[in-house]
């Protein structure tokens, strides 16, 4: 009989065990492909004027949370939105990479505790990330930033960290013999990331971010969310935080904070700030986009709105809504004020990936935006605002 239970036992251990070793192999891929789905859909129609412009077209994006997940982005996959080959085929110049440290169970537009259970944390370990990762949420975005150092020291050909003016300079320069040529920044998705501490702004500015939001979907340290509770605007450790940012020449971004945060940051930053990746609430009536006359502040002092691909943020997930939403941007702020902020890789399903922006050109177009503005919009905005407000 005990001999019997004994081979029970063991029976049960190499079956757990195939589980564990299957969840750590097969998991992250799986958990990847389900969440950073495209909407199914047939080519977009897209007309030879508009291939000819897109080709032509300096483009940008603000917001891709990529390097959360383990994926070599050198590679080109048939899940997720962005990687380096994708890029290229949509044309992108310059791609704004957001790291993810920190995100509620149950997380929803409206209302989050800063107390519930963490989601990036089981993320973390099921894909095998350093242990000082587990606890750390500075050890995971500088674990993400350090993914990119990495791309560009193994595909130095393809792709470029941009970290200052001369870097900048460098990139713009070697793209006009290499088109292929990907310009890549680092940002923070939340200060959350500080681990509540000022010091760790140096930090992270030392591993290369040179962008940093200030909250994500939970009130934090530095003040409310829009997706919070308390609505509040900057504490003061908040308020030495911008500082210390400026300091540094760090761009702030304040999507996902309340709106007293935002007229906080209006009041305390002489830089302008941006909304990486949004909507606009007259477009599109949501909890995730802030008020029109807000993003009215924003651009008056030079800043820029970003933009998203998704239903959330434009009420749809097509190219045509996405045109729309600019449109509107266009009109309401100013085709100088309005870029692109995909959130590509945020847990969120566009209609298209990163290799099929011709089709935004192509609406753009067909609803009569001037040729001069689609240039702005694609690319040229956010190439401005880093030659204006990237570090030196």
């Amino acid at each position: 009989m005990k001999r019997f239970f004994l081979l029970g036992l063991t029976f049960i251990f190499i079956v757990f065990t195939f589980i564990v070793i299957g969840a750590l192999l097969f998991g992250p891929k799986y958990v990847d492909s389900k969440i950073n789905q495209t909407s199914p859909h047939s080519p977009f129609e897209v007309s030879d004027k508009a291939k000819k412009l897109h080709k032509d077209l300096l483009i940008g994006d603000w917001h891709a949370d990529s390097t959360l997940w383990n994926r070599d982005l050198s590679n080109q996959y048939d899940y997720g939105h962005v990687d380096i080959p994708r890029l290229q085929k949509g044309n992108v110049a310059l791609q704004m990479f957001t790291s993810v440290s920190k995100s509620p169970r149950g997380q929803n537009y409206n209302k989050n505790e800063t107390s519930a259970n963490d989601n990036i944390t089981s993320l973390v370990i099921l894909q095998r990330w350093p242990i000082k990762t587990w606890s750390s949420l500075a050890e995971r975005v500088i674990y993400q930033a350090r993914k990119i150092r990495t791309l560009e020291k193994e595909d130095s050909q393809n792709f470029m960290l941009i970290l200052s003016q001369s870097d900048l300079n460098d990139f713009m320069q070697k793209r006009k013999s290499n088109s292929d040529l990907i310009g890549g920044l680092l940002g923070t998705e939340g200060s959350h990331a500080l681990d509540g501490e000022l010091q760790n702004i140096e930090r992270l500015f030392d591993e290369g971010f040179r962008m940093m939001s200030l909250q994500h979907f939970f009130d934090n340290k530095l003040g409310g969310s829009l997706h919070g509770i308390s609505g509040s605007g900057l504490t003061k450790f908040g308020q030495e935080a911008i500082k210390e940012m400026l300091r540094l020449g760090i761009m702030i971004d304040v999507s996902h904070s309340s709106e007293n945060v935002v007229k906080d940051v209006l009041s305390l930053s002489d830089q302008p700030i941006l909304v990486s990746h949004t909507g606009f609430n007259g477009y599109c009536p949501s909890s995730r986009n802030i008020s029109d006359s807000l993003m009215k502040e924003i651009a008056k002092k030079g800043g820029l709105v970003a933009v998203g691909f998704w239903d959330a943020a434009v009420c749809n997930n097509t190219p045509k809504s996405v045109a729309e939403a600019i449109q509107y941007g266009i009109k309401l702020i100013g085709a100088k004020h309005v870029a692109l902020g995909s959130d590509f890789d945020g847990a969120v399903r566009p209609g298209f990936d990163s290799s099929e922006l011709v089709a935004i050109t192509h609406e753009l177009l067909e609803a009569g935006v001037e040729e001069s503005d689609i240039r702005l919009v694609m690319g040229e905005n956010m190439l401005n605002f880093l030659k204006n407000n990237l570090a030196n």
